[in-house]
């Protein structure tokens, strides 16, 4: 039997997630291997503002789907454009394990707490709306990394909070802040 080819950035996120498909994937009969894709948005560390935002981090997975270098891709719904793409479709959406925005900040603040001018990072458009809506006095920052990357300018008093996905945030299980 040949194995599938599932396409999937490297970092430790979409790798989880693309585990995750892979171990159901093996469960029902099926050879797997994962096949890391960089991306434009995974080599080029400018604002995605800059270069271009909206499917910076799939169009390499696309590319590949379509030269038949994998055979199907894992990505997060949230990067994906919304046009479709000839010859390409979107097998399925698996549910979301937890739908909530987690606030990881210094001291363990929550988003009321955090002094007058704070700065909050966040790579999401949608969450700094929402961010600047909520306590407009808030230095709202673009951010952008891995996990990891973005918890440690926390950390790092760089930053006083970020704003992620809860799913990302390995052991919180704390109410959004």
């Amino acid at each position: 039997m040949t194995a599938l080819r599932l396409g999937t950035r490297a970092s430790a996120l979409a790798t989880t997630q693309s585990e995750w498909v892979a171990a159901r994937l093996r469960a029902a009969g099926h050879e797997v291997e994962l096949v890391r894709v960089r991306t434009e948005g995974d080599a080029n560390r400018q604002p995605l503002s800059q270069i271009g935002g909206t499917g910076v981090f799939v169009s390499a997975l696309r590319e590949a789907l379509l030269a038949d270098r994998i055979d199907l891709a894992v990505h997060s719904l949230k990067d994906l454009p919304t046009m479709p793409e000839p010859g390409l479709a979107l097998g399925a959406v698996p549910e979301r394990e937890d739908p909530r925005d987690a606030l990881v900040a210094r001291d363990g603040l929550t988003l009321a707490a955090l002094p007058e001018g704070a700065r909050v990072g966040t790579g999401s458009p949608r969450r700094a709306a929402q961010l600047r809506l909520a306590r407009p006095d808030l230095q709202v920052a673009d951010l952008r990394g891995n996990v990891g990357t973005r918890i440690d300018q926390v950390r790092t008093g760089r930053l006083d909070a970020v704003v992620l996905a809860a799913t990302s945030c390995p052991g919180w299980s704390g109410s959004p802040g």
